[in-house]
């Protein structure tokens, strides 16, 4: 377990990455890196010069595997090109021509050859992942002539014919600008091949011929003349260099911005191109093309997981457009190749010490590798991995803990369905399991009505054919994805997983009017805005809404459930738990106020409570009425009988709560709300009701409610200020506290109540406060006939102003402790409400003003500093102050980080963020040591 001790942590500087070697200023800087032929320039390690795709296939050629030649343009020429008004490095055209004759060399072709040409792709890479969100270019060099060239060296004309079409949808699409118009409901481009198809009577793109091709190339041909107002280009050097821009230009579009804004990834990264030899899968019955995974991504079971197509290129795979088979059924199609990509899975694993997601293409036979990357997990796979590959030794329980992200440990948390209202549920169709979970919620047809839904507090499912990149808005506000078409290696279920979002794909039996905005299934038809409810272990699609139940782990921690103890993912999250909590040294207690939540707390780890809001116990049944009486009294005698009262059922509440702690410390805010916001909603009647009951007007009570208005309450008379003005409501808490820590004392159990005044940022008021706490706390004393030493207390104060951080020395001449409420400090220090930003901030994280909420990760350049300075300030009065944090950062894993880094005693947060903020308290010291996730995987 973590250290209980009340010493402070030092703080630590976040460890600096090693320095690049030192580069021989002499010569140019290298802008291009070469992979192919079992060499490369680069290696696996380079994912921030040569992006996550050209480090891994430099590293995949570097051990032998087959991988098709190429070069990576260094994501240094994307920060170049932003910086230079999209401009590049002198040297970097001759730096591409010079890699095009190395590829041609390897792979024994030419680039824009007559007899024996070479087809390049273009693609993007990031030092992350960003599945789908960038722009891909295939069969790049092919033109009017060469296609014809290509058909008699293959000999297979209807194999170039269709590579020439893909080219040109994608090159029109991406390079030109030629897509859907707004208010057009299908992809121009699949209107024409469309009517190739019906005109060809078959059912699928694989099934037209050459001559049913080449009227769909010069369809094409129309279309992008019609709507650019320029001819697609013949020269293949053009082609190469309009592709390479398309991609950098794509590092900065919509879904790339929204992406980057949801996991934090810096616009200042940039992306690498990869320009690489074309291999080809769609040229008869002996090729394919797949995309696998070592493990499978949704529940972590060690089995080789993954789909392909045969006759296709690998767009068509995740696109979603043909469903594609599982890989096991390619031992009988293509069994050789079957057999070597088995051992290949070995290799990657072996090497890489992590789940692998492959891109595979068979080219008559022969296996090549286009791409490997550490595969994106549900929370379930991510656990279940990490825990299995301890066993088989592959990796360390300090890899095991760095490898499972601490936002994903909520996946494991999340309810599921009722399994006997399941079973009487009206099902209306099925499809592929792609994310694990349980989701019912209103149905919506386009990601813009899904996030308008969604902002209305609707629970949405989002129901598509198949997903693109450019329904992230709206994958990210569903609850729920359901789609018709695809695999679990489309779009959609790679994206569902990375997010932790219920997702079912490949729903074929259901049929989706866009038109009409219908979804039918099994004789049902279902409209916009009706329920529907998702399994995503199973993959069943239910109409209505479906009763939850909670979690194996929940069933097990919580509820005490024997069913849920007996389940792997319960045994397996107990044990990940037990390995954080050897490691971390920071406390990690709770946010809660009322027994029940404490108990609940303590199950998931709690040791203590770090915040109990006073005013919390205010609202429950009529005690609301004492506290109306109380704010409205004219006089002290008037004020100290309604105070009375508050005092009782206070006092009730603190008994409970510290009876739950059994020993643990708990951190009491006392009263901290302006007093408006508890009488400023009574309406009539209720000031009627609250007349008779304290003999008091109600005309002199509206009078009363006005005098107390306030135009910036948050910035009102609340907090420690209210206590100077009433003291008596000051000393009622304390006395309430206090008696009932004597109460539960009396009874055998430890009490360790901490009196936490709060909105300080003058010394002198923390002071007065504590003037009266000490004078009560005696009074308590004396009444119960208690020395000091039998009932103890401590006082401290909550660092939410900026004043009290920076004269935070001065403020600590008057504390035990400090407790950071990074919410109020993050308002207060940005001059940024909390209540009112969110109709602006989603604006800010797309302009880039802003990475990520400040209110739910901390800003740690800002609002940071200002922790940092109340640190280092209240520990130079006070070298031994403990120091918490109590806002919602507390349970948000980057936060929790910085804040070890900082040295504070413990976080808090609510319950069911306690298991997150332990595993990151514990990948916080791993890193302190020097270790990150990147390195090991």
């Amino acid at each position: 377990m973590a250290k209980k001790k009340t010493t402070p942590r030092k703080a630590t500087s976040k460890k600096k990455s090693p320095a690049r070697k030192k580069v021989n200023k002499s010569k140019a800087k290298q802008h291009v890196y070469f992979f192919g032929g079992n060499k490369a320039d680069g290696d696996g390690s380079q994912k921030a010069l040569l992006g996550g795709k050209g480090a891994n296939l430099s590293e995949m050629s570097r051990i032998g595997l087959p991988v098709p030649a190429g070069m990576a343009i260094t994501t240094e020429v994307c920060t170049y090109y932003y910086a230079n008004k999209k401009t590049y490095p002198k040297t970097l055209e001759n730096e591409i021509k010079a890699n095009i004759a190395k590829i041609e060399k390897v792979m024994g072709k030419k680039f824009g050859d007559l007899k024996n040409p070479l087809l390049l792709s273009v693609r993007s890479g990031a030092r992350e992942s960003m599945p789908g969100m960038m722009d891909t270019i295939l069969n790049l060099g092919i033109n009017d002539e060469i296609v014809e060239s290509l058909s008699a060296k293959t000999g297979n004309s209807k194999f170039a014919w269709d590579s020439y079409r893909r080219f040109l949808q994608m090159y029109g699409s991406v390079v030109m600008g030629v897509e859907a118009h707004e208010g057009e409901h299908h992809d121009p481009y699949e209107v024409i091949l469309d009517k190739a198809k019906a005109k060809a009577k078959v059912s699928d793109d694989s099934g037209l011929e050459e001559s049913d091709l080449r009227w769909v190339v010069a369809e094409f041909k129309k279309l992008i003349k019609k709507r650019s107002g320029k001819a697609f280009p013949e020269d293949p050097m053009d082609q190469l260099y309009g592709s390479i821009n398309a991609v950098f230009n794509s590092w900065n579009n919509d879904r790339a911005k929204v992406y980057r804004a949801k996991y934090g990834i810096p616009a200042e990264w940039g992306t690498a191109v990869n320009v690489q030899a074309m291999v080809f899968g769609n040229t008869g019955k002996t090729s394919g093309t797949g995309v696998a995974f070592t493990r499978d991504p949704a529940t972590g079971e060690n089995v080789f997981y993954g789909e392909y197509l045969i006759d296709a290129q690998g767009e068509d795979v995740v696109a979603g457009v043909r469903t594609p088979k599982p890989i096991a059924k390619m031992v009988k199609d293509l069994p050789k190749s079957h057999k070597e990509l088995l051992k290949v899975r070995k290799i990657l694993e072996k090497h890489f010490r992590d789940v692998q997601d492959v891109e595979f293409t068979i080219e008559e036979g022969k296996l090549w590798m286009l791409q490997t990357r550490n595969g994106k997990r549900t929370g379930f796979a991510a656990v279940n991995i990490a825990l299995d590959m301890v066993k088989e030794r592959l990796i360390t329980r300090d890899e095991a803990i760095l490898r499972i992200p601490a936002e994903d440990l909520s996946h494991l948390l999340a309810p599921i369905f009722d399994l006997a209202t399941e079973r009487k549920a009206n099902k209306i169709g099925s499809g592929l399991p792609a994310g694990p979970g349980a989701a019912s919620g209103k149905i919506y047809f386009s990601a813009e009505d899904s996030v308008k839904a969604a902002s209305k507090g609707e629970s949405v499912i989002l129901v598509r054919q198949a997903t693109s990149p450019e329904d992230l808005r709206g994958m990210i506000a569903a609850d729920g994805i359901l789609t018709t078409e695809g695999g679990a290696s489309s779009h959609a279920a790679l994206v569902a997983r990375q997010m932790g979002k219920v997702c079912v794909c490949g729903a074929h039996g259901m049929t989706i009017d866009y038109g009409k905005k219908t979804l039918s299934g099994n004789g049902e038809t279902l409209k916009e805005g009706d329920a529907l409810s998702l399994n995503g272990f199973v993959g069943n699609v239910y109409k209505g809404t479906i009763k939850s139940s909670p979690s194996q782990v929940i069933q097990g921690l919580i509820e005490n459930k024997a069913a849920g103890k007996r389940s792997d993912t319960y045994k397996k999250f107990m044990e990940l738990m037990s390995w954080t909590d050897k490691l971390r040294k920071l406390g990690v207690r709770t946010n809660s106020d009322t027994p029940e939540q404490v108990e609940q707390a303590i199950k998931f780890g709690a040791e203590g409570i770090g915040l109990t809001r006073a005013e919390h116990m205010f609202f429950e049944g009529n005690r609301i009425d004492s506290v109306r009486e109380m704010i409205l009294a004219d006089d002290d005698a008037g004020r100290a009988k309604a105070l009375t009262k508050i005092k009782k059922f206070m006092k009730k509440d603190f008994i409970g709560i510290f009876k739950s702690l059994a020993g643990r410390p708990a951190t009491i805010r006392l009263l901290d709300p302006p007093l408006h916001e508890f009488i400023g909603t009574m309406d009539a009647g209720q000031k009627k009701d609250l007349s008779k009951k304290i003999g008091m007007s109600a005309s002199a009570i509206t009078k009363r409610v006005h005098s107390l208005h306030e135009e910036n309450p948050m910035l009102g008379h609340r907090g420690c200020r209210l206590g100077i003005s009433y003291p008596a409501v000051t000393a009622a808490q304390v006395e309430a506290i206090l008696e009932a820590a004597a109460a539960v004392q009396a009874k055998g159990t430890k009490v360790l109540p901490e009196i936490m005044v709060p909105l300080v940022a003058y010394a002198r008021e923390l002071e007065l406060q504590k003037q009266v706490i000490d004078e009560t706390a005696a009074s308590v004393r004396k009444k119960l006939g208690l020395k000091k030493s039998q009932l103890k207390y401590t006082v401290g104060t909550m660092i939410e102003i900026p004043r009290a951080a920076i004269t935070a020395n001065k403020v600590a001449e008057h504390a035990e402790f400090f407790s950071f409420g990074t919410n109020d400090l993050t308002q207060t220090g940005l001059g940024l409400s909390r209540d009112d930003s969110s109709s602006f901030l989603p604006t800010y994280q797309d302009a880039e003003v802003l990475s990520n909420n400040p209110f739910a990760a901390l800003d740690q350049e800002g609002v940071g500093q200002l922790v940092e300075m109340g640190v280092q300030g209240g520990r130079s009065t006070k070298p031994n102050l403990k120091i918490g944090i109590c806002g919602e950062h507390g349970g948000d894993s980057d936060s929790v980080k910085f804040f070890h880094r900082t040295g504070l005693n413990y976080v808090s947060c609510s319950p069911f963020r306690i298991p997150v903020a332990r595993l990151a308290a514990a990948q916080a010291v791993l890193e302190e040591r020097g270790h990150s996730r990147s390195e090991i995987s």
